[in-house]
């Protein structure tokens, strides 16, 4: 069996590079010959002009200088509208003298483009590609990353560079998740406080700071520009300690509010006062008009019920409803606020906790992302789909890439794994048809201290195999050939920025630091 994998092995290295482009395309013919960049070169646009095209010209082909011609014929770069094909969907055609791209929108085209990055080679300017068709459309509809700005709090710039990789491997959403215990991220006009005093409450390096609205804009318009949407996470009713240091009136017992380094409190919103639930919708009403996202993620997990329980006010509410417990009292608060995004044409996305149980019935605008694995394997996701409420998969087994490879810090060792893991035992990837299932996810917290400089060697070279799983209509390789597709393109990720960690936990080496 070994000499098998090894000659399966020695045949995939002989490939053309095309084979090596991650995620991997439906469909490769592959051809001989060569298309080089010149300096001038002719540029058809066959239809609607796409909105990437800047990004064609100053990522791809900065070194060349298009001329916008009429006929195809003479054009050395062909854009072409072709409305038979699927949304994101592309045709890819390079021949010694064109390059032509064929897609139904502009999604389509950017998709052609990250391709094209990949297959690139050449030195003094030139760029040479080799000669192929693809044609390649993505698995599922929703492919998004995660990234936790509420605990540790990264610099603009640090943001768009995860946009970046988002679009580089085929993703459209870009989950940011703005506040937390530790932090509240976004500035809200109506009330100062929640940047003034929230966003300060974080006592470690990189946990202090915020977003003001003129940045993100300047984020939400970056992304938009790269197909990414970029779906905004207001946590509540927990997760909310720096939201209640600011406002402690909107807790249930206005008490001093105790930070966590990590984890979280029984100190959250309350669900009984009135002026709280103004409060939360006002926020939203200023998210909405920041964020043109259809779906809003407003968290809803590990919310500690011990204060609801003896608060007079949620006493009170759980009576005027007819509400069963505490836990009935979330869903009819997560209730309330999906009803209020649904007026505004939004729809809600919450963690799997709110359907555990039985209760309050949720909204038909409610989205259920599904995570804890490790705590409730699959029980988020059969209770949604029970309800025939769409699921976003994203568990923490093997999808949550803060997570090392081997212990660290506060991660021990049941919390860890490594790409293999990943590529072969993944709960989040389910091949089966399922009109419920909305997409996938990944996720980068960074509870316990990850800072900006630990980022990269988490995600990579796992989240390849997960983009691998999110776009690829084809039955899987083996992890052995993926993993060499993985370490051939190592040194290409490398040159956009992108530092790379061990991917197995036998390439770890003693003198290894994830710090």
């Amino acid at each position: 069996m070994k000499y098998v994998i090894v000659i399966i092995l020695m045949l995939h290295t002989l490939c053309l590079p095309a084979q090596t482009i991650i995620p991997s395309p439906e469909k490769i013919v592959q051809s001989d010959g060569e298309f080089q960049t010149k300096k001038q070169m002719n540029l058809f646009i066959g239809g609607t002009k796409p909105d990437c095209l800047e990004y064609l010209l100053n990522e791809l082909l900065r070194t060349s200088e298009l001329n916008q011609v009429n006929g195809k014929a003479e054009a050395d770069i062909r854009m072409i509208t072709d409305t038979s094909l699927v949304t994101e969907a592309y045709r890819l055609q390079i021949t010694p003298d064109y390059i032509e791209i064929r897609a139904a929108g502009n999604e389509g085209f950017f998709y052609a483009m990250q391709s094209l990055r990949q297959l690139a080679s050449g030195q003094n300017g030139t760029l040479i590609f080799p000669c192929l068709k693809i044609e390649d459309s993505p698995r599922i509809g929703f492919r998004s990353f995660l990234l936790d700005s509420g605990r540790q709090y990264q610099k603009v710039s640090t943001i768009k560079k995860y946009i970046d990789m988002a679009a580089m491997l085929k993703m459209n959403y870009f989950h940011w998740h703005l506040t937390e215990g530790l932090g509240w991220r976004i500035e809200i006009k109506r009330y100062p406080r929640l940047t003034q005093t929230g966003a300060f409450v974080g006592k470690g390096p990189e946990q202090q700071g915020f977003y003001s609205q003129e940045e993100i804009k300047e984020v939400v318009n970056y992304a938009a520009g790269r197909c990414i949407t970029i779906i905004p996470e207001i946590d509540m009713p927990g997760h909310a300690e720096a939201a209640l240091v600011a406002y402690p009136e909107l807790g249930c017992f206005g008490d001093t509010i105790e930070v966590p380094e990590n984890g979280f409190t029984k100190n959250i919103f309350c669900a009984g006062k009135t002026h709280t639930l103004d409060f939360l919708k006002n926020v939203l009403d200023e998210v909405c008009e920041l964020f043109p996202s259809t779906y809003i993620h407003l968290g809803g997990d590990e919310a500690p019920k011990g204060n609801w329980d003896i608060c007079p006010d949620c006493r009170q509410r759980i009576k005027q409803y007819g509400l069963k417990d505490s836990h009935d009292l979330q869903l009819w608060f997560a209730a309330t606020m999906a009803d209020y995004l649904k007026a505004k044409g939004r729809k809600a996305v919450f963690w799997g906790d709110v359907v555990y149980h039985d209760g309050y019935p949720l909204p038909d605008n409610t989205v259920i992302h599904w995570w804890n694995w490790r705590g409730h394997k699959d029980k988020a996701l059969r209770e949604a789909i029970k309800r025939d409420l769409p699921v976003i998969c994203g568990t923490n087994y093997y999808t949550y890439l803060n997570f090392p490879l081997t212990p660290w810090n506060g991660y021990e060792e049941q919390r860890t794994f490594d790409i293999k893991d990943v590529y072969t035992a993944n709960p989040s990837y389910i091949k089966d048809k399922n009109s419920c299932l909305l997409g996938m996810s990944c996720a980068l917290w960074t509870d316990h201290g990850v800072r900006e400089h630990m980022i990269d060697k988490r995600l990579f070279p796992r989240i390849l195999a997960i983009a691998e799983q999110m776009w690829n209509r084809n039955e899987p390789e083996t992890f052995e050939v993926f993993y060499e597709k993985v370490k051939s393109q190592k040194g290409w990720f490398e040159k956009q920025g992108y530092l790379f960690g061990p991917g197995l936990k036998e390439e770890i080496t003693s003198d290894f630091s994830w710090d």
